[in-house]
């Protein structure tokens, strides 16, 4: 799988479905005599915070694009996220580079290719691409779109307004401010579906595991879970992002910028990930406190 962002360019080409490959597998069944009782390994220590932290070093440094990581505290494990574009020599490289510390590292494959993927959710245009807008924004009055900064660098002229100067920031984090041109078309809600919409009213950082909710111009409503915090998504050619949220929620090119939230509350804007909504996939979302708290942006 690559890791993508979820960008349309033009007129989105439909994408071959994979066929679906039902395995059956046989149980295996084993016997133990009762009067003999099995010795039990002891336990191995779990590895320190610092021990964690050279393993998720080594992972960045070791430079394998297609991959996105992410520390399990709970666990003891780096948890690494690797598309079908990474190879076994190159999930080999990961586990050289972390030395020792291989044995903190948890290797799982997703499908499909990362790559960088515009009412929140609903569809904003420049130069022939579309992405989705995120949130509707406000500060001292004036109203501003948040959607990814993949979208926005290099383009300043949106269907809906202005992209701010300085405000794009694309790698390293992944967001972008644009100026309504019509205020009153500032809607501080979500799109879901048929008509329907969402108040957002707070913003937060969701927890592992928590159900969350998405929306976008392409596939519009999706719910998922997360499944990891402060993930960094490595999308090759030098284009990392740091600490977003990992979902299993699915998105297709088109989608890119479009909202993460739960309930009332906002917690992302989509950077990008893999697969598709027919056979399901891995996203990313740039947290929507960074932003808001870097321009003094608020939910309204």
């Amino acid at each position: 799988m690559k890791v993508k962002t979820f960008l349309s360019s033009g007129s989105v080409a439909r994408r071959a479905r994979a066929a679906t490959v039902v395995a059956s597998l046989a149980a295996v069944s084993a016997l133990v005599a009762p009067t003999a009782l099995a010795a039990q390994a002891p336990a191995e220590p779990q590895p320190t915070v610092a021990q964690l932290a050279q393993a998720s070093d080594a992972v960045l440094s070791a430079d394998i694009g297609g991959t996105a990581w992410y520390t399990d505290k709970a666990s003891g494990k780096v948890v690494v996220t690797a598309d079908s574009t990474v190879s076994a020599a190159e999930i080999n490289e990961i586990k050289e580079a972390a030395g020792a510390q291989a044995g903190a590292l948890e290797i799982n494959r997703t499908p499909g290719k990362f790559t960088r993927l515009i009412a929140g959710g609903e569809a904003i245009t420049s130069s022939g691409v579309r992405c989705s807008l995120g949130f509707n924004v406000v500060k001292a009055g004036q109203y501003f779109a948040l959607t990814a900064g993949h979208c926005t660098i290099g383009r300043p002229t949106w269907s809906i307004g202005t992209a701010v100067p300085g405000q794009t920031v694309f790698p390293v984090n992944d967001h972008g401010v644009i100026a309504h041109s019509n205020p009153a078309a500032a809607d501080g809600r979500v799109y879901l579906y048929n008509g329907t919409y969402r108040d957002i009213i707070n913003a937060g950082t969701p927890t592992v595991g928590q159900r969350i909710e998405r929306s976008g111009s392409t596939t519009g409503y999706r719910t998922g879970t997360v499944t990891g915090l402060n993930a960094t998504v490595n999308y090759g050619g030098g284009q990392l992002v740091y600490n977003t949220h990992q979902t299993n929620a699915c998105a297709e090119p088109g989608d890119s910028g479009g909202p993460l939230f739960g309930g009332n509350t906002a917690y992302g804007l989509l950077s990008g990930g893999s697969g598709n909504c027919t056979v399901g996939g891995t996203t990313f979302y740039e947290p929507v406190t960074r932003p808001l708290g870097l321009y003094g942006l608020s939910v309204f």
